[in-house]
């Protein structure tokens, strides 16, 4: 899709569709709140899927070629 995608996404907790309750190990944490962060948006697919959309670069709106974002709570084999 082409939404605008206006800011970057800090300490974004991705928990599965229909979860409630406190954030488990394994619940990916994604952060792209820092100087050259360009993470828009995170979709849960699957446990071991995710869609990603990426902002494009302030002077260059038309490209997408790099990325740059950190990625928490993870779990073994995961």
């Amino acid at each position: 899709s082409d939404d605008i995608i206006a800011g970057n996404v800090s300490k974004y907790i991705v928990l599965p569709v229909g979860y409630c309750g406190q954030p488990k190990k394994g619940h990916l944490i994604f952060d792209a709140c820092f100087e050259s962060g360009n993470l828009g948006r995170v979709d849960h697919v699957t446990e071991f899927e995710y869609d990603l959309f990426i902002r494009p670069d302030t002077c260059n709106p038309r490209f997408r070629v790099w990325f740059n974002f950190t990625v928490e709570n993870v779990k073994e084999s995961q």
